[in-house]
Parts: structure tokens; C-alpha cells; sequence
């Protein structure tokens, strides 16, 4: 059958587990979940990325909710100051001063927070795209891009799961081998869309 939401994942799990007794049925929502933190851990895609604009107070700004990995970070201004992503020990002790200081160059996630070097002089707005894990599939939250672009990836991903469950079932493998081609798959033509075009050249006018 064709998944078109939550609803019809479910019962396209279960259907391919060949079973449909109540304790499948109860887990069938674990294996979906399992399946999706699987997703967001390997794979990074468009459908994933999402704007930001974080205004930076007493020097830090706020990690955004859903937040996975960053993918470009800047201060909003003029010009656009680009910034080098490190990580937070880095920033420590190459700027030890965590007070007013300069115009930010780099940053970090500390724990909820981005942190910056050097400390920023100002009240900046950090702007970039982040990957963001969005709210998981229920009976409340039907859909999401998973379902409209990638649902088969979601159900290998969601059976392979159940390999606790159907212990030395040989199917495991197969599934397995299937999420992955489709994850793979997925994320080369991300890769070749996001780098895709002649390389830059001048032009005599």
C-alpha cells in the first residue's frame, strides 16, 4: 500500500513484519521513532535545513529548537561577516576574554548556547542555516518530509528497527541493506544538486 502519512506507515510496518497481533501493533510506533533518530543521525539534506536569526545577548545566542548541525552561520550587517566554525575549547582558549572584546570571527555550540571569539563588542544578529530535526510522526503530527519524499527510506529504516523484536529473522539484512541504498541514494543527489554548475570563470563583456 501507499504511504501517504503516519497512519499508512503503521500499518505498511506491520504488514511487512507479518504481523498484526496487539504487541505489534504497540510497538509499531517505537520502531517508526527508532527509525526516524536513525535518519537525522545520518543523513544531511535541503529538506532538513533551516533558516536562522538568533539575536546575540551578554554575548552568546541561543541554539534553535530542533537544532542537529550547523551548516553556515554569519552577523547580519554590512558587510556580511562570514563566521569559522570551531569548537567551544578552541574558543576558550583562544579567547580567554569573555567580556567585551571584538568583532565575532568564530563560533561554537556550547552545550544550549553559541559561543563566540572573540567575544562580541555588540548586539549582533547571528543569521545562517542550520539542520533541524523536525517534530516526530504521531497520530497528531501526520506527516512531514519523510513521508512526501522519502517514505520508503523511513520504512526500511522503521523495520530494521524491529530486529530486537524478530530476533534472527533473516528479512533484517535485506532491510538493512535496502535503508541503506535508499539513504545513500538520497543523500549523493542532495550532494550533486548542492554542487552541481560549471565551475566559476570570467567573462568578457
Amino acid at each position: 500500500m501507499a504511504i501517504t502519512d503516519y497512519a499508512s506507515l503503521k500499518t505498511s510496518v506491520a504488514s511487512w513484519l507479518h504481523r498484526t497481533d496487539a504487541t505489534t501493533t504497540a510497538i509499531v510506533p517505537d520502531l517508526i521513532a527508532f527509525g526516524e533518530n536513525r535518519i537525522y543521525r545520518d543523513l544531511r539534506v535541503r529538506q532538513m535545513e533551516t533558516a536562522m536569526s538568533v539575536a546575540i545577548s551578554s554575548g552568546v545566542a541561543a541554539v534553535p529548537s530542533g537544532y542537529l548541525e550547523l551548516k553556515n552561520a554569519y552577523l547580519d550587517g554590512t558587510p556580511v561577516a562570514k563566521l569559522e566554525r570551531k569548537d567551544a575549547e578552541w574558543i576558550y582558549h583562544n579567547y580567554p576574554t569573555r567580556s567585551s572584546d571584538g568583532r565575532p570571527k568564530f563560533i561554537a555550540r556550547d552545550a544550549g548556547n553559541f559561543i563566540f571569539g572573540p567575544f562580541p563588542t555588540d548586539t549582533y544578529t547571528l543569521k545562517g542555516t542550520y539542520y533541524k530535526r523536525l517534530d516526530a510522526l504521531s497520530d497528531s503530527n501526520t506527516s512531514n518530509w519523510l513521508i512526501t519524499d522519502a517514505p520508503e527510506m523511513l520504512l526500511f529504516a522503521a523495520l530494521v528497527e524491529a530486529e530486537a523484536f524478530v530476533v534472527n529473522d533473516p528479512r533484517i539484512a535485506l532491510w538493512e541493506l535496502k535503508y541503506l541504498q535508499l539513504r545513500d541514494r538520497l543523500q549523493e543527489r542532495d550532494d550533486e544538486e548542492e554542487f552541481s554548475g560549471s565551475p566559476l570563470s570570467s567573462t568578457t563583456r
